[in-house]
């Protein structure tokens, strides 16, 4: 054998080893049961993981096996999703409810195993059972491969910031309630900074949130949504924020004072400590965008503060009125991806579907002998192109997918509305005509690796308001969004498939339209919904079908053995 082939081989086999030694099997324990917890002047019982709200975060680098036994000790059925994670050919991880899998039931038992693939950055874990996730959940870090490194300079520290809200009440119970009489649910009373609501509401300035920070140095603040129903403004006073990705993409470097994040998203900010040596708030605020509907109106604070600051009082930041869309939209529209950069995989052109779905308020008939509290006195309900989504009971769909199960789901989620009009006139908005869908479990069937392309049109109908919507499984390419109702002319010239902003939840603006793209190259079951948790049981959303691909690589494997039954 040559010595130039000797040094090729030796090289390969150092790069394999080098390869494998990166990967790490990252295992972790949770454990779900009931905490008794002090917020806002009172005692209350919710459910949580490993004893602490927000619960555990979750560390690993890209390329890792994640393994986390879930022991359920609640009352409650349990699923944890893990939000943004692709799960290649692991979607019996996945974790939503009747999805993918039966939940896991109390006193029961389930390990989510799953490869972190193809992915760096900040990603979060929730409860995917009734609305659970608002004290069910936590940071998943992706940090790069060792070796590798950011595409910006290496902060001093990365610090999770979870933004969240608190009610006086079991929320379990506020739901039941309001699905019972279909009415609204209850709006929260606090909103939180990882895990405390802050120094403006009654009884919670001893436990605020305090971040030291020492002059000169970056830090990388890994801002996380985990709010049930509420955007959220997010501000620290005097200090500039340098966007560097979001829902664990890149973008290209882009400066703010302010941050604004739908339920489900995250950003990634870069800060430097460059102020007088002093302390500091950081806000959120909400963003509202639902005409005449009650909200809660209040502001959650923390406290940065430099290592030689002394005692004077924080400086406060000017927190954008709750409607202040134009704020909003600019934020949302100016990022853009950072093309070349870590996992950057250039926008697919050639398009296999094209779909257009409006995202609908609406109405469904009240029961016999019940007293409904929604407009006309009939339920408040939801739909995705006039079909109103609602899980199935008796088998999850993957396991119906897997095992070619029929009567679970139905194939006929329609690629078009049924009926076209003007979608965000609002003079519709109590159109009864256009106002009742009827309940279905339908789904988009897609072929292994089609290239999908999706208008999202919000309607009118009831209120205006922008929703978050979450694709489980995929990243996608935002192409473009804007205001009124889709120009199917004009628009694909605005699109942009240069350097698009990648994510896995789209806060479509109210009143408007986004265009959306991903590769259905991963079979399974993936779930495509809105995340604003209040209309997700009134039927906004469904799921995409992913066929199995032609070799064995491209087929989902057999569920795991302790996967839950239902």
């Amino acid at each position: 054998m040559s010595r130039l082939l000797l040094l090729l081989l030796a090289s390969a086999l150092a790069l394999l080893s080098s390869s494998m030694a990166s990967a790490a099997v990252v295992d972790y324990t949770f454990e779900v049961k009931n905490l008794t917890i002090q917020r806002l002047c009172s005692q209350q019982v919710v459910t949580a993981v490993n004893g602490s709200v927000p619960g555990p975060t979750l560390n690993v680098r890209e390329g890792d096996t994640l393994v986390v036994h879930v022991i359920n000790k609640s009352s409650y059925n349990m699923t944890i999703h893990w939000h943004g994670i692709f799960q290649v050919l692991s979607a019996w991880a996945d974790g939503p409810n009747m999805v993918t899998q039966c939940p896991i039931q109390p006193g029961k038992n389930y390990t989510y195993r799953f490869n972190v693939t193809d992915q760096e950055g900040t990603l979060w874990w929730h409860a995917h059972v009734s609305v659970l996730r608002t004290t069910v959940h936590g940071a998943l870090i992706i940090r790069p491969k060792s070796g590798n490194s950011y595409p910006f300079p290496t902060p001093y520290k990365d610090v999770p910031i979870i933004l969240g809200e608190w009610w006086k009440a079991n929320i379990v119970d506020l739901e039941s309630q309001s699905l019972a009489n279909g009415g609204a649910p209850q709006i929260s009373d606090a909103y939180s900074i990882n895990g405390q609501p802050g120094d403006l509401y009654s009884c919670s300035a001893s436990g605020m949130y305090k971040l030291e920070v020492e002059k000169g140095k970056t830090y990388l603040l890994r801002v996380i949504n985990a709010a049930l129903n509420n955007q959220l403004f997010f501000k620290i006073a005097n200090h500039t924020l340098r966007v560097v990705a979001i829902d664990a993409s890149y973008t290209t470097p882009y400066n703010t004072d302010v941050v604004v994040t739908g339920p489900g998203q995250t950003v990634d900010v870069l800060l430097t400590a460059n102020q007088s040596a002093r302390s500091y708030y950081m806000a959120a605020s909400p963003y509202v965008t639902k005409v005449g509907a009650d909200f809660d109106n209040t502001t959650t604070r923390a406290v940065l503060f430099y290592d030689d600051s002394s005692s004077s009082s924080p400086i406060m930041p000017q927190m954008p009125p709750p409607n202040d869309t134009t704020t909003a939209h600019k934020f949302y529209t100016n990022i853009t991806g950072l093309a070349g950069g870590p996992h950057w995989v250039p926008v697919p052109t050639q398009i296999d579907e094209h779909m257009f779905v409006t995202v609908n308020l609406g109405l469904s008939a009240c029961d016999v002998n019940t007293t409904c509290q929604g407009p006309f006195g009939q339920r408040f309900s939801a739909s995705m192109n006039n079909q109103s989504f609602q899980l199935p009971t008796t088998l999850s769909m993957l396991q119906a997918f897997f095992s070619n199960v029929n009567g679970v789901y139905t194939t006929d989620f329609p690629d078009n509305p049924p009926l076209a009009f003007d979608y965000t006139n609002p003079s519709l908005s109590f159109d009864t005509s256009l106002l009742f869908a009827p309940k279905s479990t339908s789904v988009k069937v897609l072929k292994f690796n089609a290239t999908v392309e999706i208008v999202l049109q919000n309607s009118a109908l009831i209120t205006t308001e922008n929703h978050p919507t979450h694709l489980h499984g995929f990243n996608f390419y935002v192409l473009a969004q804007g205001f009124g109702n889709y120009d199917p002319v004009n628009g694909p010239s605005k699109f942009n498939i240069v350097n698009p902003q990648v994510r896995n939840t789209i806060g479509v603006p109210v009143g408007g339209w986004a265009v959306i793209r991903f590769r259905a190259n991963n079979p399974g079951v993936w779930f495509f919904h809105c995340h604003l948790d209040v209309h997700l049981p009134w039927g906004l959303g469904t799921a995409f079908v992913v066929q199995n691909g032609p070799t064995p690589s491209s087929t989902l494997p057999p569920p795991p053995p302790d996967l839950p039954q239902c």
